[in-house]
């Protein structure tokens, strides 16, 4: 039987398309949970948004990120122990938090360790820092970068604090962290830890005095609505890192973790330049609101009111890793 030339055609088209879309795989779409503490209007915000339009731009809509933030997810500890189960995919979290799973990140927390920014970001850029987030990845996290939080201040609720005595018997909230709270007790603080998102109704309600954070924090945060003093101490930098789950990580090609890496590193620039925004507008604006700032600090007094503390921190960090931090030029 003969059948016409364009009826076959007709009838092999189609069976044709069929064949094809069950020879081409589709390029399913992953939604990926980013998890943070702060608000999407931040630093961690402006970070967090740059690394994901990156990751959804360079994998073609492969990967997708859903912001989970205000801690939503809980404390930087919960986001932490999240990504070491699974079930939050990246998150950015302050140095101070993780040093809780790797002991050797506190040293970047000792008070008047870094010079400036640049010292900072040049140590965790280099060699150090490298070394550092080899520790974190023993520790079962995959970290992708070092981000930032900034240099920390004091503010409280019952005077200006011009000297380390001004400090003495205060209740100032800190982070769970062990280097944190040798340093404050040294000063005569009484110091506690405290989730993040907790801050702002325990310094409400006067369950603290005081608290210490970097302006960007103060700013996304609104914490000068319950402070009236903030001093800036600036008595130590606070580093942040994008931690993406072991369980993520491994199931990425080469390629892919190239991208995340690359896209990692564009969300702490991004961060890094937000921060450095907010301490050039956000101590005007914080002055604005009617809270007393002593921007002129003789740090001098602070540093020797320290010095028992940083004995401390030779002896569990090492007095020559401690050095090679400060020998960074």
């Amino acid at each position: 039987m003969k059948i016409h030339l364009g009826l076959a055609r007709w009838l092999v088209k189609p069976a044709l398309v069929l064949a094809l879309a069950y020879s081409v795989p589709c390029l399913a779409q992953t939604t990926l949970t980013f998890g943070y503490v702060s608000k999407r209007d931040s630093h961690y915000g402006d970070g967090v948004t740059a690394m994901c339009t990156a990751i959804e731009k360079q994998t073609s809509g492969r990967y997708v990120c859903k912001q989970v933030m205000g801690g939503v997810l809980g404390g930087e500890k919960d986001l932490v122990d999240g990504v070491k189960s699974g079930s939050v995919d990246l998150t950015m979290v302050s140095s101070g938090t993780v040093s809780m799973f790797a002991p050797s990140i506190g040293m970047l927390d000792i008070p008047f360790l870094f010079r400036d920014y640049a010292h900072a970001r040049k140590v965790l850029d280099g060699a150090i820092g490298e070394r550092l987030l080899d520790d974190l990845r023993k520790a079962g996290t995959a970290p992708l970068a070092w981000s930032e939080n900034g240099f920390r201040h004091m503010t409280n609720n019952k005077h200006a604090v011009n000297a380390p005595d001004d400090l003495k018997g205060l209740k100032v909230r800190t982070m769970e962290n062990k280097v944190h709270m040798a340093a404050f007790k040294t000063l005569g603080l009484e110091p506690k830890p405290l989730p993040f998102p907790e801050l702002f109704t325990a310094l409400q309600s006067g369950a603290f005095d005081g608290q210490e954070n970097p302006i960007s924090a103060i700013l996304a945060s609104k914490l000068y609505v319950v402070q009236k003093y903030l001093t800036l101490t600036a008595h130590a930098y606070s580093p942040a890192l994008i931690i993406a789950s072991p369980k993520l990580w491994n199931s990425l090609s080469p390629a892919d973790r190239t991208i995340f890496l690359d896209a990692a590193k564009i969300g702490a620039k991004a961060t890094r330049a937000r921060v450095e925004r907010d301490e050039r507008e956000g101590v005007e604006f914080i002055k604005s609101q009617g809270v007393q700032v002593v921007t002129t600090v003789d740090r001098a007094p602070f540093v020797a009111a320290m010095l028992p503390a940083r004995k401390q921190f030779e002896q569990e960090f090492g007095a020559d890793k401690i050095a090679a931090v400060v020998a960074v030029k």
